[in-house]
């Protein structure tokens, strides 16, 4: 194929950018590498079909999935041909779906002003089918039922269709609440986010005419991370482009990390079968990484067979060489990421240019504790501080009522939780009788008898739920650990997380089992003796020393947030790190069970998927780096002792190095060695400096000194867990 060469529009581009931009007509694969320059193409190739080919911006059709992403992609492409792009649909898919609606739905029987239901509105939704159906929520959680019904949608299966698809009383239930969701939404002319694509191509299957008018004005689709559609993004793809086929796709096939949200790579790995005629242009050379870090890439996604092959490659240099550790359980390798980052700012690498990426949630819980305790600020992305999730809150507020009834805080939070049938307005009632005796509300508990207002269902739950604390103050007696573990078992709140068979359920249940974990730790951490102004605490089971471990968690989050003018490391899941990009990349927890995770072993097609979220994880990496396993790790409350991940083993030997071992704290020694101050003690800390103790108080493993640093204030510290020494 002949270029133009005298377009500035691709004057700045490499061959096969210069390709994919002004190979205009027909359709079109653009297979994009990681760091390959993907949006740069797109932007100027829509520059080019109006610039240079004289299509008008009306006839352009651009389809991505983030509102951020379709935002950037008009602004680069204003900056190449002026606010004429105001005429083009640049949106995700669901935006141009509404637009579309907006003037054709009435053909459906929906309003033009047809309401969207958000997921909340979609689970409140399903909560009065469940009430209307008199089903009980404990048996079908909402958010499950909810689940089900959009992965549903996303593959175009209608209530009919579902009902026919399965039996037995659950599937045949889900069935009934679809039906009468469905019902519900048409009743109040209200489409959920799902209905946006199905409805759509309904309408499109049913009136021909209007399918005609927006293949017609569509000349020209262009679509972004195609790899991500799921079969509803796909058909309407299909459908827009059937008229005129000038269809470029953009996406990489090994970076298709979504299935558990309905993506099928499929749809670009067949996208030559779907358009014999299509041309398929890859970008392979890279533009963010060095060339040690794409070998490694490369070699790892090798290994699946399921692709199209390409070999990233880049001009900018072979770069360090990775760097390898084993660390001798999860501590020591948080200590020596932490470790690794403090050497790395002493060579002028801003804290803001980290990144450390893990599997699961629950795996950022060491490395927020030791962070904290070495005084490294950092940030969760795409998620929440581990004791900051509203799982990790809800059983805290059991364990605080254990050993504080009158917390009025957290039995308001979990008087309902898991759902026992006590709302609002039972709620209500109680706290009314509560303030018109002078009770507290646990005291008005005992007297829920005498409320004439509440029903003799709502008098049962309220006694049901004083029995479950009952227990759980009993069950107390043997420590943070087995009181944690009947919490999680006793009021039916783990059972009601795992009923709700969802991805992110999953995850929630794993920190929980990482909380046990930390409970535990706690117990073994302190079994001795901690003297603090020459006050002797010895640690016993029961009760006192389950207020000692939720102090300690309590007084964690206290010590969170820290500043730093170095900007914050950024933690965060492999799957959110999709779409970023960090001069230093640390990836923790490489070991079989752990990454790849324990659910994809055995599991062809989801070992695939492991292994792409390993590539995206690599090749976010621009300079610098780490790959970390250990070689004994205590997650989600279970020991173990697995082999290094086979993605580690896939990477040839010479593209890495082994790291020094350092003389890490390990599990057992990782509380501070300070066991004894007194006001007026100057301490150094190893963040904050040189500070003078103002104030000692408490005992045991939870106690509490107050330091002042000259110039940085007073902060409240918890002295078995900061990095406290003796000046």
């Amino acid at each position: 194929m002949t270029l133009p060469v005298d377009s500035p529009l691709l004057a700045d581009l490499n061959p096969a950018q210069r390709e994919a931009v002004a190979t205009t007509e027909g359709p079109l694969l653009i297979v994009a590498g990681a760091g390959s320059g993907k949006t740069r193409v797109l932007t100027h190739r829509i520059a080019y079909l109006i610039r240079e080919s004289g299509v008008s911006p009306f006839e352009i059709l651009a389809l991505t999935f983030t509102n951020k992403a379709a935002d950037e992609m008009k602004a680069r492409v204003e900056a190449l041909v002026g606010r004429v792009v105001k005429a083009m649909w640049v949106s995700t898919f669901h935006s141009a779906c509404v637009r579309i609606l907006r003037r054709e739905a009435p053909r459906l029987g929906f309003r033009s002003s047809f309401s969207i239901y958000d997921e909340a509105d979609s689970v409140r939704l399903v909560k009065a089918c469940l009430a209307e159906l008199n089903l009980d929520e404990r048996q079908f959680p909402p958010r499950s039922l909810r689940a089900v019904i959009s992965s549903a949608k996303a593959e175009l299966v209608d209530f009919e269709s579902f009902a026919a698809r399965g039996s037995g009383r659950y599937h045949e239930t889900v069935a009934e609440v679809y039906r009468l969701y469905q019902q519900r939404l048409l009743a109040a002319s209200a489409m959920d986010y799902d209905d946006l694509l199905m409805v759509t191509l309904e309408l499109f299957g049913a009136f021909p005419e209007v399918e005609r008018v927006y293949q017609d004005r569509f000349r020209y689709l262009l679509v972004d991370e195609y790899q991500d559609t799921n079969r509803a993004q796909y058909l309407l793809t299909k459908a827009l482009a059937a008229g005129h086929h000038n269809l470029c796709v953009v996406g990489d096939a090994d970076q298709s990390i979504y299935a558990f949200r309905g993506a099928d790579s499929r749809n670009i790995l067949d996208f030559e079968k779907d358009y014999p005629e299509a041309r398929t242009i890859v970008l392979e050379q890279n533009y963010r990484s060095t060339q040690h870090i794409l070998e490694a890439a490369n070699a790892v996604i090798s290994n699946n067979p399921a692709r199209i092959p390409k070999h990233l490659w880049t001009d900018v240099g072979s770069g360090d060489l990775l760097v390898r550790f084993e660390a001798d359980d999860e501590h020591a390798e948080a200590e020596f990421v932490a470790a690794e980052i403090e050497e790395l700012s002493s060579r002028n690498i801003l804290r803001s240019q980290v990144a450390v990426f893990y599997r699961t949630n629950a795996q950022s819980r060491v490395l927020e504790e030791v962070f904290v305790r070495r005084g490294l600020a950092y940030q969760v992305v795409g998620g929440t501080k581990f004791y900051e999730r509203r799982e990790i809150k809800d059983v805290m507020a059991y364990l605080r009522l254990v050993v504080n009834p009158d917390d009025a805080v957290a039995l308001r939070r979990v008087l309902n939780v898991p759902k026992r049938g006590l709302g609002d307005t039972s709620v209500g009632h109680l706290e009314r009788f509560a303030q018109s005796r002078g009770l507290s509300l646990a005291a008005a508990l005992v007297e829920v008898d005498s409320i004439p207002e509440l029903g003799s269902r709502a008098v049962a739950q309220f006694g049901g739920f004083l029995d479950t604390l009952d227990l759980l103050r009993h069950k107390a007696e043997g420590g943070p650990q087995l009181a944690l573990e009947a919490v999680l078992t006793e009021t039916g709140y783990l059972t009601s997380i795992e009923a709700e068979r969802t991805i992110e359920a999953l995850g929630r249940v794993e920190n929980l089992k990482e909380l046990v974990t930390v409970a535990g730790e706690f117990e073994a951490a302190n079994a001795g003796t901690i003297d603090v102004e020459g006050v002797g605490w010895e640690a016993r089971p029961g009760v006192e020393q389950l207020e000692a471990f939720l102090q300690s968690v309590s007084l964690f989050g206290e010590t969170d947030g820290l500043e730093d003018e170095e900007g914050a490391v950024t933690l965060m899941t492999l799957h959110n790190a999709k779409g970023l990009e960090y001069p230093v990349v640390f990836m923790v927890g490489l070991e079989e069970g752990v990454f790849p995770h324990h659910r994809a072993l055995g599991e062809p097609g989801e070992l695939e998927e492991e292994r792409r979220l390993c590539y995206v994880g690599i090749t976010r990496a621009m300079q610098r780096l780490y790959l970390i396993s250990a070689a004994s790790r205590n997650l989600w409350g279970v020991p173990g002792f697995n082999s290094v991940s086979r993605f580690v083993t896939e990477i040839p030997t010479q593209l890495m190095r082994t790291a020094e071992r350092r003389e890490l704290p390990t599990s057992s020694t990782r509380s501070s060695t300070l066991t004894r101050v007194v006001v007026g003690d100057e301490v150094r800390h190893a963040h904050w400096g040189i500070g003078r103790v103002v104030e000692v108080f408490g005992s045991g493993p939870g106690a509490e000194v107050v330091v002042d640093f000259n110039g940085l204030g007073s902060k409240h510290l918890v002295l078995a867990w900061a990095p406290l020494s003796k000046v």
